[in-house]
């Protein structure tokens, strides 16, 4: 199996065990559940074009899927506008993901998009996404760190998913954190503990550079280029 085809099979799998229990208000987001044949589609199309090799690559990981990008897309950091003006992939949707927009402006100061992901593979700690409704019935992503139990109770669900995601054929020497406050802290514990990366190395997460920083942005794509280009 080529490593697409090893991404394309873990993301059609992926499921959240019976055993966690969500909060109340909170649902789970599964793209390719919920979102059905458009996300594979969006999704094999991308994975099929970018990773059909044997090259081994490095992990990049996020939060979890936000409902603009991979909740749509089955691709991380990748909006459907991503998709079409970046990737030449057509999508009948049309979200827009401040956190995708910062990433792809990235990847163009690093090189080719091929350049890229021959080198790369971007994911998520949480793989699944979770979603609460406000008082406008509106759905707001939360993170999987923001309810203790719900951390607690994905641990092993994450652990599980990582090591599948490692077999694709994933370099170990370090990964990249995309956030440097609870996700860093939790990937660095959960990997002080199983040993699964000899380094976690943490980058700001992209949403916070676009909603904080935005003036500043150069400044940290030189960050990301610097850590990515060094290996």
């Amino acid at each position: 199996m080529t490593f697409a085809d090893k991404v394309i099979t873990f993301n059609k799998e992926l499921n959240l065990p019976d055993t966690v229990q969500l909060p109340k208000n909170i649902a789970i987001m599964n793209p390719f559940k919920d979102n059905g044949k458009e996300t594979v589609k969006l999704s094999t199309e991308f994975y099929k074009r970018y990773f059909s090799d044997h090259k081994k690559r490095h992990l990049v990981l996020g939060v979890n899927p936000g409902k603009n990008g991979a909740g749509v897309t089955g691709i991380p950091f990748t909006s459907p506008q991503n998709l079409k003006e970046s990737c030449n992939i057509f999508c009948e949707q049309n979200h827009h993901e401040v956190s995708g927009a910062f990433i792809y402006r990235m990847i163009k100061q690093y090189g080719t998009i091929e350049d890229f992901y021959s080198k790369f593979f971007i994911s998520n700690v949480s793989p699944l996404g979770y979603i609460k409704r406000n008082e406008n019935n509106e759905e707001i992503n939360k993170n999987y760190y923001d309810y203790i139990d719900l951390m607690v109770s994905t641990t092993p669900f994450i652990i599980e998913t990582l090591k599948k995601q490692i077999e694709f054929g994933i370099y170990t020497d370090k990964v990249f954190c995309l956030g440097n406050g609870d996700n860093y802290n939790y990937l660095y514990n959960l990997n002080k503990e199983y040993g699964l990366f000899d380094q976690v190395i943490a980058l700001p997460h992209p949403r916070y550079i676009a909603q904080y920083k935005r003036k500043q942005e150069t400044k940290y794509i030189d960050l990301y280029l610097e850590q990515f280009k060094s290996i």
